[in-house]
């Protein structure tokens, strides 16, 4: 799972690798992206454990329908084509981009809690996942120019699909 929400961060990260960013820029922002996929689940987590206690098998197919959810819109976003310009990864619009990528993560943390799922396993297997893919989704493209595209956050949202509905079905 730590994978798939990655996923999302490296198909926008390889985006970004093809604005010709510094190694630094590209530590950095791998970072503040794993530090964000940290504290959104976190948070997800946290929440989702409160309201299992009041909502039982309720909320294992509320998390499964979140899953599902989540991977839908990840696979739909990831072909369409969008022309906007890009905000640049430095001071607030880091904080921006870092948060866009994440927000799919509390969701997850959310469906996590309400399963009781390891906290500090979960979250520090979301960090370290996102932050290395984001890394290498910066390095692959400023070095490829375009050659994966999307298909990175596609196959992100087939994955929390799959356990959508793992958790759905019996």
């Amino acid at each position: 799972m730590a994978t798939a929400l990655g996923m999302d961060a490296f198909s926008v990260a390889l985006g970004m690798g093809l604005v010709g960013l510094r190694y630094r820029q590209m530590f950095k922002i791998g970072i503040v992206i794993g530090g964000f996929h940290i504290i959104m689940p976190l948070l997800g987590i946290v929440t989702g454990k409160l309201v299992s206690n009041y909502f039982g098998l309720f909320a294992t197919y509320l998390g499964g329908g979140l899953l599902l959810f989540l991977g839908l819109q990840m696979s739909i976003s990831s072909l369409k084509k969008d022309g906007g310009r890009m905000m640049k990864p430095i001071g607030f619009g880091l904080i921006i981009f870092a948060l866009s990528v994440s927000l799919d993560s509390f969701s997850a943390g959310l469906s996590l809690g309400m399963l009781g799922a390891k906290t500090v396993i979960a979250v520090a297997a979301f960090g370290l996942m996102s932050m290395i893919l984001s890394w290498t989704g910066l390095v692959m493209g400023s070095r490829f120019k375009g050659i994966i595209g999307s298909y990175g956050e596609l196959l992100g949202g087939l994955i929390l699909m799959g356990f959508g509905v793992k958790l759905l079905l019996p």
